[in-house]
């Protein structure tokens, strides 16, 4: 799997990203500046990490949604390129267009950095092959800014067409308020475009990849997309 890892001002965990995919892959994804105009040839996963793109100022993702490189993300995408963002990424996804709705301030309106669970809606799309249909995994989050939302009309055709694809909740599966962390509409964590090529998606599974951390939950999001890849190959 060629893998190519966005980086902008600010962002802060392409490394952890890019530790992941070699982890998985095996092998060293590139890493390309937010001011290239293209995309390394033959690349199989574009990831847009998380951190703090130009300081979260305007709105989270705003600027960095328009920064020249987003632009043959855009095209990538739209010819059926796979695409990954998690954290800051998924607000930028977000901004740029390639994702509907929006990531509000927590409901809480604090910082949340710890581990969550979620469930795992499907597994038949490149990013939930490596896990079950109903499979609670654990992986931490990190954000002030993860609360989810979209008007009505956009949030049932999310449910209706199955796009979804991760939820908060609770360690035995249960989706309530409670285990909603950031208030976000339907507990929603991640969800993908209409053409299932690209995700957003709040929490970090690129920091549970490796007994170190206590936790490998996170490897079967990385390992699904290389099994798609070698499928489709």
């Amino acid at each position: 799997m060629k893998s190519a890892v966005l980086v902008f001002p600010g962002i802060n965990r392409e490394r952890d990203m890019a530790r992941a995919l070699k982890l998985i892959s095996g092998k060293e994804p590139a890493m390309v500046w937010h001011a290239e105009t293209s995309l390394p040839e033959g690349t199989d996963l574009v990831v847009v990490p998380g951190g703090f793109s130009y300081g979260d100022y305007l709105r989270c993702g705003a600027i960095a949604a328009r920064a020249p490189i987003m632009n043959a993300v855009r095209d990538y995408a739209s010819n059926g390129g796979l695409v990954l963002g998690v954290c800051n990424g998924f607000q930028i996804l977000c901004e740029s267009g390639l994702l509907p709705g929006v990531l509000m301030r927590n409901a809480g309106l604090k910082f949340i950095c710890h581990d969550v669970h979620l469930r795992v809606e499907r597994s038949d799309t490149p990013f939930t092959r490596g896990y079950n249909a109903g499979q609670v995994i654990r992986v931490p989050v990190a954000h002030g800014e993860g609360n989810y939302e979209a008007d009505e009309e956009t949030i049932k055709r999310l449910e209706g067409e199955g796009r979804v694809l991760y939820r908060y909740c609770s360690p035995e599966g249960a989706v309530d308020e409670r285990h909603n962390i950031n208030g976000a509409a339907q507990s929603i964590a991640g969800i993908v475009n209409d053409g299932g090529n690209v995700l957003g998606m709040m929490p970090h599974p690129e920091n549970h990849v490796e007994d170190i951390m206590g936790c490998t939950d996170g490897r079967g999001l990385f390992a699904g997309l290389v099994q798609h890849l070698e499928k489709a190959a």
